[in-house]
């Protein structure tokens, strides 16, 4: 019987039988191989600091309230949307997988998944059918190559610009190489890890920068920019700290743009300083809960999937040596309880099932 990796409170995992059924009309069956741990999303819901702890958001009011009196609890939930398999049975209907197909899909940590293929369109992380079975680690990081490839255009940067990216995990290192690949010369990685910034640098960050230096960020990436702020500035980290630095970062009328998904209140922010003083644009960049995209109708989710997938597999941004973790399924509790204790401890954390190699 397939398992299901279930939160049932803040740091209780465990792994759940779920029965198979026979598909529907418009269903295919997934048998899994490889699935991401986002380091963001689910270890705020891991640790119980995520907004939905005890809060709903309520789409048509477009705003977070409190639960229905009487509602159940927040948990159990489950987990993931960094998912890679293979279609092993096809519903009557479906045309737009075969079996044997692999495919990338928002859905959760588990064994099999029954999936409607016009409902999973239409999601915020829409099924994508891979190119190859060639290196399917790149699969691995659809999800988050979106992420960074709304980021980017957000930004809306121009050629000339000088761009910080803020946060150099697997989302923050996708994003320098898409600000190289859009022409822009000057990209200023910063982030406390050294490793993460020495890989920066090997992906086309032509500056880097540790924030916990006892020289403000703001000021030294001003000495190193002709004495002006950076005209974007990206942050991709989900910690205030970070957003902070990156609004310091900005120079007079710049835009910030902020990707993270930041848990609790912001106790490092200093609206007072910069943000004000140089009238700064900050934007926040999101591709799900029914935000349509900025530059709808031309581009939607799929589209931007679609890119990501591409941007992927023809190397132009490169993942090469970002999954340095991986775990079998069985352990995914231990998996999450490691990365809890070292969140720096790997650039990215895979579940690995059956026994599937990537």
């Amino acid at each position: 019987m397939p398992r299901t990796l279930v939160l049932d409170g803040p740091r209780q995992l465990r792994l759940s039988d779920h029965p198979s059924r026979p598909l529907r009309s418009g269903e295919v069956r997934l048998r899994s191989r490889l699935s991401g741990i986002s380091h963001g999303t689910e270890l705020s819901l891991y640790r119980g600091t995520s907004a939905f702890t005890d809060k709903v958001f309520d789409r048509g009011l477009r705003a977070f309230v409190a639960p229905p009196a009487g509602s159940a609890s927040a948990y159990p939930v489950t987990l993931g949307y960094e998912m890679v398999s293979e279609v092993v049975e096809v519903g009557a209907g479906v045309t737009e997988v075969t079996e044997g197909d692999l495919v990338h899909t928002g859905t959760p940590h588990q064994e099999e998944t029954v999936l409607d293929v016009e409902e999973s369109l239409r999601t915020t992380y829409p099924l994508v059918v891979l190119p190859t079975a060639d290196d399917l680690d790149r699969a691995l990081f659809v999800s988050l190559a979106a992420v960074a490839l709304q980021a980017v255009h957000d930004a809306e940067i121009k050629l000339g610009d000088t761009v910080s990216v803020h946060g150099l995990g697997a989302i923050g290192l996708m994003t320098v190489q898409m600000c190289r690949l859009d022409g822009i010369q000057n990209v200023i990685g910063v982030d406390p890890d050294p490793q993460r910034r020495d890989f920066a640098k090997r992906v086309g960050a032509t500056l880097v920068l540790d924030p916990a230096n006892a020289h403000p960020v703001g000021v030294s990436i001003r000495e190193l920019n002709d004495g002006h702020g950076v005209d974007v500035a990206l942050e991709v980290s989900g910690s205030d700290l970070g957003l902070q630095g990156a609004l310091a970062a900005a120079g007079l009328g710049a835009t910030v743009v902020a990707a993270g998904f930041y848990q609790g209140g912001a106790a490092n922010l200093r609206l007072g300083e910069e943000f004000h003083h140089n009238r700064l644009t900050l934007i926040a960049s999101a591709g799900g809960w029914g935000v349509p995209n900025r530059h709808a109708p031309l581009w939607d989710r799929r589209r931007i999937m679609a890119t990501a997938t591409r941007l992927l597999y023809t190397g132009q941004v490169s993942v090469a040596g970002m999954l340095d973790r991986r775990f079998p399924f069985e352990e995914a509790p231990e998996a999450y309880r490691w990365l809890d204790e070292h969140p720096k401890g790997a650039i990215k954390v895979a579940l690995v099932y059956g026994d599937s190699t990537g």
